[in-house]
């Protein structure tokens, strides 16, 4: 039974991918920063009859990621847990949010992204096989980059060049790397006014996590089409 580890897969679209990717046919690590939160959530996917197990995972924490080199199988990862600081400030301009925030979303949405690729990567090549996917937004793409919100757009892009720089050192080893911008979704961090659903946010990640052999890798896609970075 292929394996699959999703990060902040505890709510709102990881919950969901978990959810797509057990209904797959995949023994789904639910990964969530809070051992308890993500008890829960597997417990309601069991109950719908999927292999699903909580881990503690909070991508922040070197130690969380640590004890993941000791995973014996990992053929899907799904690095979706993220946050937005910038909201954490009453004006989202980049000339006004502190410094001290942008690192915080540096630290949640890139770096813990990257150290978990370097516990993970090394399982995948022993088995020869591996699906990595990045969730990013489209607010990290630069060819359509707007202003406000520098900790989220500034580490989302650069989880999108973590992207291209594993894509490329893969390449020919049967792993491969893409973004996805899930799109706008209900969730807590989409709010309620947004027009997709998790069921939708998540299916183009699962088609990424589950990609046969010819397919794409450093790729940035949404709906399933590649989009421009």
């Amino acid at each position: 039974m292929p394996v699959a580890l999703v990060t902040g897969g505890n709510r709102g679209i990881g919950f969901e991918v978990c959810r797509q990717l057990g209904r797959l046919g995949y023994a789904v690590l639910l990964g969530a920063r809070e051992l308890a939160k993500g008890e829960e959530a597997a417990a309601l996917l069991n109950r719908e009859g999927l292999n699903v197990s909580a881990l503690k995972l909070d991508v922040a924490n070197e130690q969380d990621i640590a004890r993941l080199g000791e995973l014996e199988r990992v053929d899907a990862l799904v690095n979706n847990a993220g946050i937005a600081p910038d909201r954490a400030h009453p004006d989202t301009s980049a000339l006004l949010v502190p410094a001290e925030l942008v690192r915080l979303g540096f630290e949640t949405n890139t770096i813990g992204p990257y150290r978990i690729c370097q516990q993970i990567v090394p399982i995948m090549q022993r088995h020869g096989y591996g699906r990595i996917v990045n969730v990013a937004t489209g607010m990290a793409q630069l060819s359509e980059m707007n202003g406000h919100s520098p900790g989220y757009r500034l580490s989302k892009t650069a989880l999108n060049a973590l992207t291209r720089i594993l894509a490329d050192e893969l390449e020919g080893m049967n792993i491969l790397v893409n973004s996805v911008d899930p799109g706008w979704v209900k969730t807590d961090m989409g709010g309620q006014a947004a027009p997709l659903t998790p069921e939708q946010g998540a299916e183009t990640i699962v088609w990424a996590a589950t990609l046969p052999e010819v397919g794409p890798t450093g790729g940035f896609f949404k709906e399933k089409k590649q989009i421009s970075w």
